[in-house]
């Protein structure tokens, strides 16, 4: 959520900041909603205090005197007013909020000017993609693909999108898990096991709603959505809380699987583990001091990276350009790892800084000493996707005998060097 007073005092400044992203926005029918409430919130105080003055009025009157009985109607005819006005002024209120709501983050000024993700910047690679092995293909035409993960089970079972992962597969899924999940307890971040459920509240708070209502399974019945990403319940822990500066940065660390419906991109990309419905993810989130968010950046998208270096696999770092940052965003970077078999780049992680954006919608404060409470910065960034990374595992490192070997930082977890099967005559 924009600071209400920047919005009163700034409005042309944010007009040419918000122009910069994608998303439509009518500022100047929001200022209009802004004064209106203000005038109805106004009508209401001063119609209560002239209640308030009648009836301390009427309390030193005699009861059941002429006065007082005049008092009495016209206490009544007071209190109908107030009624009225302070409906009115919920009413104004809520309509303004619901406007306000549509307003973006504004982007960081270091971000570039671009249309769209053909104008995202590449600021970093990792590895050549010249490195990946010679014999890989898209993982989904190795020959046992379809036996380690299977889809048309899943299919059978919830729908397209949903498969399921068999024997070795579904240990080296764990594998990584634990992997990502263990690094990120070495570099500081508290694991913490949320709910994979979201009330309208949660999901408002960070910038899903009203934005990506599309986007979210819903059960209509109890008001709850199946979560997208970690990022939606371990932001919303501190909800309403006010947290010690000394404490900051706050890093937390989760594992949840994710749930997408991913509406309008099929025919995009879709084949075997590029694209899913339900996936895991490990999530890393950071509460920070606004003068430290940008440095702590900086440092969540390096312990993204680790993860993906000590896995070998070559990969890349995109600035996301204004026309493709997303909605509560102020920087966003995206990590690409590279799938030889498709010859191409596939998202694996997204590391952002949302400014004060979600701390002023969950109400997320810090306070210093002496001084009245601040809203925090919010970061979060993947740490990792699962499927894409196992996409590029299968592709990158697929040997002559059609088997796959498995990074060494996963011996701990999947003590095996391989998996799959022999390539048969």
């Amino acid at each position: 959520m924009i600071d209400l007073t920047y919005f009163r005092n700034n409005l042309d400044e944010l007009r040419i900041s918000l122009a910069r992203k994608k998303f439509d926005c009518d500022l100047d029918y929001a200022a209009s909603l802004d004064e209106e409430r203000r005038s109805a919130i106004s009508n209401a105080e001063q119609a209560r205090a002239l209640q308030n003055s009648s009836n301390f009025e009427m309390s030193k009157l005699p009861k059941g005197s002429p006065e007082f009985l005049k008092k009495v109607g016209e206490m009544k005819i007071l209190a109908e007013n107030v009624k009225k006005l302070e409906t009115l002024a919920k009413d104004a209120d809520a309509k303004f909020q619901e406007v306000f709501l549509t307003i973006p983050n504004m982007p960081h000024e270091s971000v570039p000017d671009g249309k769209g993700e053909d104008e995202n910047q590449v600021i970093s690679t990792w590895g050549s993609p010249k490195d990946s092995s010679p014999h890989a293909v898209p993982h989904y035409e190795i020959p046992w693909f379809d036996e380690m993960i299977d889809f048309p089970r899943g299919v059978k079972v919830a729908g397209a999108g949903y498969p399921f992962y068999m024997g070795d597969m579904s240990k080296l899924v764990r594998a990584l898990i634990n992997f990502f999940l263990e690094e990120a307890s070495f570099r500081g971040y508290e694991e913490i096991h949320s709910p994979i459920v979201v009330n309208a509240l949660s999901a408002t708070a960070t910038g899903q709603l009203p934005d990506k209502e599309g986007q979210m399974y819903c059960d209509q019945n109890e008001g709850l959505y199946l979560i997208p990403t970690a990022e939606v319940p371990v932001t919303n822990f501190f909800r309403n809380d006010i947290v010690p500066s000394e404490k900051l940065p706050i890093k937390k660390v989760a594992y949840t699987p994710c749930f997408r419906r991913e509406a309008g991109s099929w025919g995009k990309d879709v084949r075997g583990l590029n694209r899913l419905h339900q996936f895991d993810k490990v999530e890393l989130v950071k509460w920070t001091h606004p003068e430290d968010s940008h440095e702590e950046l900086e440092l969540l998208r390096k312990d993204a990276e680790n993860l993906l270096q000590k896995l070998g696999l070559h990969y890349r770092v995109l600035l996301i350009c204004s026309g493709d940052i997303g909605f509560p965003h102020s920087k966003q970077f995206d990590l690409e790892v590279w799938a030889a078999g498709q010859k191409r780049w596939l998202e694996v992680s997204s590391c952002s800084n949302f400014t004060d954006f979600q701390s002023r919608r969950a109400n997320i404060r810090y306070r210093e000493e002496g001084e009245k409470p601040k809203p925090v910065h919010t970061l979060n960034g993947s740490a990792l996707a699962i499927p894409r990374v196992l996409a590029a595992i299968l592709e990158n490192f697929l040997q002559a005998d059609g088997k796959v070997k498995v990074p060494d930082c996963l011996k701990k977890w999947y003590p095996n060097d391989y998996v799959g099967f022999p390539a048969t005559e």
